[in-house]
């Protein structure tokens, strides 16, 4: 996939979100999560989104963990924004005491998972993957948020992944996070690298949804 488009004069955050936004939309209205969002699932429909979470969030945050001294990438490296220490809670709360043995990754997300080591070798690789997910999450999580609350009985263990108390204001962080991508040292091309690294992360998290949903009928209440 490749960026055709002229960046222009946009802000580069601006950009990104505009050349992202069809792929954006494929992730939210797939059938898995149309059929979460419509609270259709079992709570243990949910619990195999937040394991698959799990697996693609120790890469990321490896990930930060190795960029953290970069003068590009470790501008987005904020400790604040970690989600393992909230899925191990939302896990062992959702799976039991035992989830580490009995978890594993889909073949989608294994993909996922091997497609963020791949690209965290630039930074703007490991920004592409970093933006995708923890953007989403701040915002259009927090529907995820309210929907679990109000139709899977899950308000806080099982649902710490979405709560993000040490960012401060939500919309506030997100315009210091476009700063920092309006303010990366990159050039028109390595623009464009990031944009196309980001719309294959965008289509990682499609194909984890659409295997999820070919579990669809296990996962739905009676």
């Amino acid at each position: 996939m490749s960026v055709t488009t002229d960046l222009d004069t946009r802000p580069f955050s601006a950009a990104l979100r505009a050349s992202t936004l069809e792929v954006h939309d494929k992730a939210n209205y797939s059938a898995y999560m149309r059929a979460l969002l419509g609270g259709e699932l079992t709570q243990d429909g949910y619990t195999q989104l937040a394991i698959q979470y799990f697996f693609i969030y120790d890469a990321i945050e490896a990930a930060s963990d190795a960029m953290a001294g970069h003068p590009v990438g470790g501008e987005f490296v904020f400790d604040e924004l970690r989600r393992l220490p909230n899925l191990e809670r939302d896990l062992a709360h959702l799976a039991g005491p035992d989830w580490r043995s009995t978890i594993s990754p889909l073949a989608s997300t294994q993909a996922y998972v091997d497609r963020v080591r791949e690209a965290s070798s630039w930074a703007g690789g490991y920004v592409a993957h970093h933006y995708t997910r923890y953007l989403g999450d701040i915002a259009g999580g927090q529907v995820i948020r309210r929907t679990l609350e109000k139709n899977y009985d899950v308000a806080e263990a099982g649902a710490l992944f979405y709560h993000f108390d040490g960012i401060g204001s939500a919309p506030k962080f997100r315009d210091r996070y476009r700063a920092k991508l309006d303010n990366a040292p990159w050039d028109d091309a390595e623009r464009a690298r990031v944009i196309d690294e980001t719309l294959v992360a965008f289509e990682c998290n499609v194909a984890v949804f659409e295997e999820l949903a070919q579990r669809l009928d296990e996962f739905r209440a009676a």
